[in-house]
């Protein structure tokens, strides 16, 4: 079993597409926006979104729920931190070594919680 897909909740698609379009521009994501209540950055077998709650609601962050992307390097890892916090997202743990793995944790425009790993 994998993880098949990921979803943020969203208040501002536009800004989200803004942090997320600028955050992963040398990914390789390719983004798909089917409706103007979602936008996915799609690649191979593996999928993330940023939504506007289908229930008209506000979107708001989980506590203890974080979304997790494996970079391949300390480098990468750094960068998509630094990268995220000019994009206006906020610092939840500087870039370092964590255990096993390098890693760094940010919040985005909705304060949704975002891991980077190498």
């Amino acid at each position: 079993m994998k993880l098949n897909y990921a979803v943020v909740g969203t208040n501002d698609m536009e800004a989200s597409v803004k942090f997320y379009d600028a955050l992963f521009e040398h990914s390789g994501l390719t983004q798909v926006r089917p409706s103007e209540r979602m936008t996915y950055w799609l690649q191979d077998d593996f999928a993330f979104a940023a939504a506007l709650p289908f229930d008209g609601e506000p979107a708001t962050n989980g506590n203890g729920t974080m979304v997790g992307f494996s970079l391949g390097s300390a480098a990468e890892v750094t960068r998509l931190h630094r990268k995220a916090i000019e994009l206006g997202g906020t610092c939840e743990g500087e870039p370092r070594q964590r255990g096993p793995r390098f890693s760094a944790y940010v919040r985005d425009l909705d304060r949704n919680k975002i891991c980077f790993a190498d």
